[in-house]
């Protein structure tokens, strides 16, 4: 075992330093040996800037061969990466920024004085061609490619991701080099991954499935990775000739599927197709098997575990399951005690190994609360395992949704709507969508007299809400349902508009 997960990138980095890694549109091959060699001088850039073990480096940057450049240049060194989505509003950045208290964020040029003013206490720079003060490539620029002495374990800290809370309000989950390199090593493993491969690769890296699957998996097998900035199916029937491996979220596969290009013969050269970050529907798997000839492995994790199952390479993928838990990972469906349930018996999903997080930033009474004292990890979702361990996902026991990939929690947009004049009171639930997997739908009462519209309420949340938190559809009720006790029923609402979004 190496002593931390950089020295693993450094081993394979070592044993291929001409083999491409990066392969990037409009700009040639970038090979090992390049890409470590820039990470080397970003870090020797942020140590120069006292960054030390433990450290945060908050980064909000589009996607490019430098961001990950970045990312391995704060594993090397022992601070902690934290990524941000793009879509991040001033006022979600202010949190995290508040939160996290990166000692360097480093954002897009364009972004330098919007990011200063929400994150005051830390040191601005920028990923791009600026080139002006305060530009992490210029400063780069004549530093030594080597990189600076730290002594970081397995155990120390790697990474901070947000995920959504119970009450609305954001949470860090401690990602340890320990719980990257594990996790990285049996999916390369069991997904029969090697140098050989070439992943095309058009997810966003501020995520769990572009970063720490998609790109921790190449990076241990030595594998190249075509890097394109987003999806676009035209792009991705361009570069689909290059590539024997890809990853993708449910929509990248419907999407795909509406285009004529997808025949057996386009695929014929594939050896794998992976989904994961949200449910994929069971028809979108047998129209993909018979469009394309594969079977897509469908996986399970979240951002506290990294992955937890996967369907088996070899064997039967079967349509909506999420396969068997990963070697080294121990799953359990369990009642509210934590007591395993005979197979066939629907129980919450919890999980417990290598690959689970250290807990909540700043938040041990949620750690608590989410990770039993026995070490398994409660993860909100409610399945069925057989008798053989193959897990299906039936449900969420929390009321989180996952859209397109990623996560929005009700709370936080309710809290929104609900400070708007002419709202009595909302309920936002998720709805099966063919596209996103689930569509974030608002219901709202308004009160008495108010002629407040769906354009009304989506406008002003546009300021405050990243793109993909905004809901698909508002809709208008008189009341919203409850049980006796005065609880909103959002079981009957999602039964009601179930067929909202053309799945009936």
């Amino acid at each position: 075992m190496p002593g931390n997960f950089f020295q693993a990138i450094a081993e394979t980095a070592a044993a291929r330093p001409e083999a491409p890694f990066l392969i990037l549109p409009g700009r040639g091959p970038l090979d090992y040996r390049a890409t470590l060699a820039i990470a080397a001088r970003f870090a020797q850039v942020l140590t120069a800037r006292g960054v030390m073990p433990g450290d945060r480096i908050m980064a909000q940057t589009g996607k490019s061969a430098e961001a990950i450049c970045l990312y391995i240049a704060c594993l090397a060194i022992g601070a902690v990466y934290v990524p941000l989505n793009t879509g991040y509003t001033p006022s979600e950045i202010a949190y995290f920024a508040g939160d996290a208290e990166p000692k360097i964020f480093v954002c897009a040029p364009e972004s330098r004085d919007r990011i200063a003013a929400v994150a005051p206490g830390a040191a601005i720079l920028t990923l791009g061609d600026d080139g002006g003060e305060g530009s992490l490539l210029e400063e780069a620029a004549d530093r030594p490619p080597e990189f600076p002495r730290a002594a970081v374990g397995m155990e120390d800290l790697a990474s901070i991701l947000y995920t959504s809370g119970t009450t609305g309000r954001s949470k860090g989950a401690m990602l340890s080099h320990g719980n990257l390199w594990s996790n990285a090593e049996t999916l390369k493993d069991i997904w029969r991954y090697s140098a050989g491969d070439v992943l095309l690769h058009a997810l966003p890296i501020f995520h769990i499935h572009g970063l720490f699957v998609a790109t921790n998996v190449s990076l241990v097998a030595g594998a190249a990775m075509i890097l394109l900035p987003k999806f676009e199916v035209s792009e991705m029937f361009r570069w689909l000739p290059q590539a024997s491996v890809m990853m993708g979220v449910p929509t990248f596969y419907t999407r795909l599927l509406q285009d004529p290009r997808l025949t057996p013969e386009a695929a014929r050269h594939m050896r794998l197709f992976i989904s994961g970050s949200a449910p994929l529907l069971a028809d979108t798997h047998r129209q993909w098997r018979a469009r394309s000839g594969h079977a897509i492995l469908e996986r399970y994790g979240m951002t506290e575990t990294g992955m937890i199952a996967s369907n088996p390479y070899d064997g039967a993928r079967v349509p909506g399951t999420v396969g068997y838990a990963l070697p080294g990972v121990s799953v359990r469906v369990a009642d509210e005690a934590g007591r395993a349930l005979a197979p066939d018996t629907v129980g919450m999903i919890e999980v417990r190994g290598p690959n689970v997080f250290q807990g909540y930033w700043r938040m041990p009474e949620r750690t608590r609360e989410e990770i039993r004292g026995d070490g398994y990890f409660i993860t909100g979702d409610l399945g069925v395992m057989e008798a053989d361990g193959r897990l299906s996902i039936v449900g969420r026991g929390k009321d989180l949704i996952i859209t397109g990939g990623f996560n929005v929690y009700p709370k936080e947009i309710e809290s929104l709507i609900d400070a708007l004049d002419g709202v009595e009171e909302s309920a936002v639930i998720g709805l099966a969508h063919p596209d996103f997997g689930e569509g974030v739908t608002a219901v709202v009462v308004r009160k008495n007299g108010a002629s407040l519209n769906e354009a009304d309420v989506l406008t002003a949340l546009s300021e405050h809400l990243a793109r993909f938190k905004l809901p698909k559809r508002v809709l208008f009720v008189e009341d919203l349902p409850r049980n006796t006790m005065g609880k909103v029923q959002k079981a009957a609402l999602r039964e009601q508009y179930r067929d909202l979004y053309g799945n009936g």
